[in-house]
């Protein structure tokens, strides 16, 4: 196949894949009152417990700003409380409130039914190659997020 076919099967599935999240993200906000990020923070924050946004952000797969920003909006809804450290105030936790662990019970799955039912139908080995693949891509689309922070000429800073 010709290099520009490769490329255009491959941004058709990436397509895809955002438009089906795109509309799985507004049945959830419907059925939950939550988009699919401020889900995957609630089901993150429920999972881990009581932690900082720092924690969060990584196990969510997000920045510390954008976390901070979700937890505000999980915290106007009352799904999340927010407090500070008595050891050392500046770290400020957060943990899931009975409303959030409410909303998370009658959430449906992240990945929607479809794809989630798909996805844990598939043989374990299957579900890695596939965890895999969309992990390359990832990694490929954030080294070009990456390059475009780069200054015009010379060598990257070091840090």
């Amino acid at each position: 196949m010709a290099p520009e076919t490769d490329h255009a099967l491959l941004l058709k599935q990436i397509r895809r894949l955002v438009r089906a999240l795109d509309v799985h993200s507004r049945r959830i906000d419907r059925q939950v009152g939550l988009t699919l990020p401020q889900l995957m923070v609630l089901a993150a924050l429920g999972r881990l417990g009581e932690v900082t946004s720092r924690a969060l952000a990584a196990e969510a797969d997000l920045s510390p700003p954008t976390v901070v920003g979700i937890l505000d909006k999980l915290e106007a809804k009352g799904l999340v409380q927010r407090y500070r450290s008595v050891r050392d105030r500046r770290i400020v936790h957060a943990r899931v409130t009975p409303a959030g662990q409410a909303a998370l019970a009658r959430a449906p799955d992240p990945l929607g039914k479809r794809l989630g039912e798909g996805f844990r139908a598939l043989p374990p080995l299957k579900r890695q190659q596939v965890v895999g693949a969309l992990a390359l891509v990832g990694q490929l689309a954030g080294e070009e997020e990456a390059a475009d922070d780069l200054p015009e000429s010379g060598p990257a800073p070091m840090i």
